[in-house]
């Protein structure tokens, strides 16, 4: 029996009918892992696209509220230059 590296739960894997490449999830954890052997079995956690997505989206908000903070300091300069 094959048992989760996250958590330990028995996982139920049909070691013959395994590739190497394949996905399996932890029924127990939900932990999802890539097959990156198969003799002996070695499984690998696949990293979760969605932390990925919110990660990359999080530094292109702080980006954008960087360009806005620059923008407001360019109205201001040219709201002086109009008092002339």
């Amino acid at each position: 029996m094959v048992t989760c590296p996250e958590c330990d739960a028995d996982l139920e894997i049909d070691v013959q009918e395994i590739d190497e490449g394949d996905a399996v999830r932890c029924e127990s954890c939900g932990t999802e892992f890539e097959v990156t052997g198969v003799d002996p079995l070695e499984l690998e956690p696949v990293e979760d696209d969605e932390e990925e997505e919110d990660f990359d989206e999080e530094e292109e908000e702080d980006e954008d509220e960087d360009l806005d903070e620059d923008d407001d300091d360019v109205d201001d300069e040219e709201d002086s230059w109009d008092d002339d």
